[in-house]
């Protein structure tokens, strides 16, 4: 669950929750909270097109220098990208649980589909498997940090994957994936934050990639301040600037970001700012520093400004009454959650 917000509705441009009969809390899938690594939220490395993209992309910015080179299949999508959320969300539950970890994961791929609200039809494992044949081709040059190295390196998103099928009627059954080291190395130094599931919902490319960048830059802040020129360069969008300005307007009037709100400033700027603090000001509970502490040592190894944005949509989604001791109300909440 994510903090209340447009997102939430079944209408705007979402993409419609295709399993919403799931139990989120009993299912095992479900346990793993969808984790993405930073290192790919601040710098663009997929594709933003709908259609195959074989272009050959640069990046250079503050001293990172990225370049992504695609297959003949074209270059790794945005929406591919889920089957390396599922990965690490799967892989960050484990060491979370205290259980040993391979660059190697085995996976159900009915589970994948349903966790990152994919379709279950034969067109959807077809995808699937289109999206691991991009993932294992397109290849990375970069020299930006992941788990404390600065590695200049060439790699591919994935190493490898396997797909099992039964031998009649064809059907997948498990598919086996080695993330690249670096991927893996991110998930080993818990360089990852996590996502709103409804980011899964989100249907243009250019809006989970603004997601993500907010994610990654409000952190712990109320709110992130960009310019426009910065955000074309960091989205990874080939649209020219006025066209992509439009698209952000268009983004700020639908407003289906989850957890986040964006605003147009002065000076071409953009603001991003996170719904729980946006709402209600001065309403909303404050938690203190020592009930954050608590929750780190309750759940170690998860974010605990998800885990505080989820309890706040909890709390509203039951009136938002008013509380005397919030941070009771917390760790009282996270301990039944867990």
């Amino acid at each position: 669950m994510t903090a209340a917000g447009p997102v939430a509705g079944t209408s705007g441009g979402l993409l419609p929750d295709h399993h919403p009969t799931t139990d989120f809390f009993v299912c095992d899938i479900f346990d793993a909270a969808p984790k993405d690594d930073m290192g790919s939220m601040e710098h663009p490395m997929f594709s933003l097109s709908t259609r195959p993209d074989r272009r050959i992309l640069s990046y250079d910015h503050n001293g990172v220098s990225i370049q992504v080179t695609p297959s003949v299949r074209g270059l790794a999508t945005i929406h591919d990208k889920d089957v390396l959320i599922y990965c690490i969300s799967q892989l960050m539950a484990a060491v979370n649980a205290g259980r040993a970890i391979s660059r190697t994961v085995q996976l159900k791929a009915h589970d994948l589909l349903v966790a990152t609200n994919r379709e279950t039809s034969g067109d959807g494992y077809k995808r699937l498997r289109d999206a691991l044949e991009r993932l294992a081709g397109t290849r990375i040059t970069t020299n930006f940090e992941t788990g404390g190295q600065e590695v200049t390196s060439g790699f591919g998103l994935i190493e490898s994957w396997q797909i099992v099928r039964k031998t009649r009627g064809g059907r997948m059954i498990s598919v086996t994936v080695t993330l690249s080291d670096w991927l893996f190395r991110a998930v080993l130094s818990k360089s990852v934050l996590t996502l709103s599931r409804d980011y899964f919902r989100l249907r243009k490319p250019l809006e989970r990639r603004i997601y993500e960048l907010a994610r990654k830059h409000c952190g712990r802040q109320a709110d992130w301040t960009v310019s426009v020129d910065t955000l074309l360069k960091k989205s990874g969008s080939a649209s020219p600037r006025r066209v992509f300005r439009k698209m952000l307007r268009d983004m700020i009037a639908a407003d289906l970001l989850p957890d986040y709100e964006m605003s147009e400033e002065p000076g071409d700027l953009i603001r991003f700012f996170r719904r729980d603090v946006a709402i209600e000001p001065g309403q909303v509970p404050v938690l203190s520093p020592q009930a954050l502490d608590r929750a780190r040592e309750m759940r170690p190894g998860a974010d605990v400004y998800a885990l505080q944005a989820e309890w706040l949509a909890h709390w509203r989604a039951r009136g938002a009454i008013r509380l005397h001791a919030p941070d009771k109300a917390f760790l009282g909440w996270l301990a039944k959650r867990s």
